[in-house]
């Protein structure tokens, strides 16, 4: 009998407090139904639904979820995510969005419990090969690991997808069908629907054997992790790295404490053909050169004997204090965009908590935001960091204050002061529709 319960408490200790990542899908509803029936084991427990608003029915899911949560007698918060259109595949931008919102939702010491299971997996593996992956990205996804102020947890990772579809047909359970998941244009789509079948065919254990693979590749990179935690004791040079200590360094070693470096600084990973670079000519050039490689959001240097990390920065965009009377005109206009209040019943704003004149303002620095019901209050340069919101795009998110509090960040939080209730008759959200500069 599957029972995510005791692997939760085998993972994370005695009676913890657990935020369910809840999207309303077959998987996330077998895991919150179980966790349910044995609630008294846990600390705490509650829902989480993200919606990602890349639906049309993504509203009456989220009212679907809010029903399931007051069937079981559990709280719920919901979310919107604000995806943003970029380089990335759609998957990967909701993917990101969705890990933001959970962040900053969590309260500190408690435990997000997802739904991934060993199908799901086998499926991430490959698909990280397919891309090329190093050791670290070949781990795939760990049962068990720190995130944001608390921590993340697969309970179901020893389950296949046809034993969490078993009990869901066994107690009965409705839940939702997202249509965008039998879209074979996605790439873990084609993978479930076209591939995985004609492997499991030919290999009947490829889940357990890939699943199995994973693991083997998450105790490889945890001694790779250690191995250039010991190197770059040795290496650092104030906030920087030594060029003669990487230099002594075996390629592979050399490489592995480059990865290590960045990933400390919250940065994206540059590619093989940049790391290529920094870990040879870059460390190779004469003394008085002074190199770079620069990727997405960040550049490392050689200034002399040492490298250096910096962040990109493009020029903030400064918001001219301005008064909005929202009821007379829902569109205020900024010089690098516009913010909107759109009627929605399903959005996270009750507009008869709205002051008649709310001000836009620029960031001073210590401003505060309490971003749900359930959450604790946080400084803006918390939620920022938490969210993995890159430098340069900060200074351009909007600030609306209700007198000298803050009650929005764009449209990527809102304070739960204006929060819509179960008892809200009338919901709004707000879009900001940032122009490039």
């Amino acid at each position: 009998m599957l029972d995510p319960v005791a692997k939760l408490l085998e993972l994370a200790g005695a009676a913890p407090r657990v935020a369910v990542a809840f999207s309303g899908g077959i998987d996330s509803t077998v895991l919150a139904h179980l966790l349910v029936k044995q609630r008294r084991k846990l600390g705490g427990l509650r829902l989480l639904h993200i919606d990602h608003g890349l639906q049309a029915a993504s509203g009456e899911w989220s009212r679907h979820c809010t029903r399931l949560a007051r069937q079981w007698r559990v709280p719920i918060v919901s979310l919107q995510a604000r995806i943003a259109r970029g380089k990335d595949s759609p998957e990967a931008a909701a993917r990101e969005a969705r890990y933001a919102l959970l962040a900053q939702a969590m309260e500190p010491g408690e435990v997000l419990v997802t739904a991934q299971h060993r199908d799901d997996q086998a499926e991430t593996l490959l698909l990280q090969l397919l891309r090329g992956a190093g050791v670290a990205g070949l781990a795939a996804m760990p049962a068990f690991a720190a995130f944001a102020d608390g921590y993340i947890a697969r309970p179901l990772m020893g389950a296949s997808r046809t034993e969490i579809e078993a009990i869901a047909r066994g107690a009965r359970l409705r839940w939702i069908d997202d249509p965008s998941n039998t879209d074979t244009r996605y790439s873990r789509n084609y993978l479930r629907h076209r591939l995985m079948p004609l492997i499991r065919e030919h290999w009947p254990g490829a889940d357990k054997a890939l699943a199995r693979s994973a693991t083997h590749m998450a105790e490889a990179a945890d001694l790779l992790n250690e191995r250039a935690g010991q190197d770059l004791a040795r290496l650092m040079d104030g906030a920087g790295l030594s060029v003669s200590g990487l230099r002594a360094l075996p390629m592979p070693r050399r490489r592995n404490a480059l990865r290590a470096f960045i990933a400390r600084h919250g940065i994206e990973m540059p590619d093989a053909s940049r790391l290529k670079e920094m870990s040879g000519p870059l460390l190779e050039a004469r003394v008085d050169a002074q190199p770079e490689v620069a990727w997405a959001g960040a550049r490392l240097m050689r200034r002399s004997g040492r490298l250096e990390l910096q962040k990109s920065r493009e020029q903030p965009r400064e918001f001219v204090a301005k008064s909005w009377r929202w009821q007379m005109d829902r569109r205020l206009a900024l010089e690098g965009g516009a913010l909107t209040l759109l009627d929605d019943d399903a959005g996270p704003i009750d507009i008869a908590r709205l002051p008649e004149v709310l001000e836009l303002r620029a960031r001073t620095g210590g401003e505060r935001l309490r971003p749900g019901v359930r959450a604790r209050t946080q400084t803006l340069k918390s939620l920022l960091q938490n969210a993995k919101i890159p430098v340069d795009e900060r200074a351009s998110m909007p600030l609306l204050f209700a007198g000298d509090r803050l009650i929005a960040v764009g449209d990527r939080w809102i304070d739960a002061s204006v929060a819509a209730t179960v008892k809200s008759r009338r919901r709004a959200r707000l879009v900001w529709s940032a122009t490039r500069i």
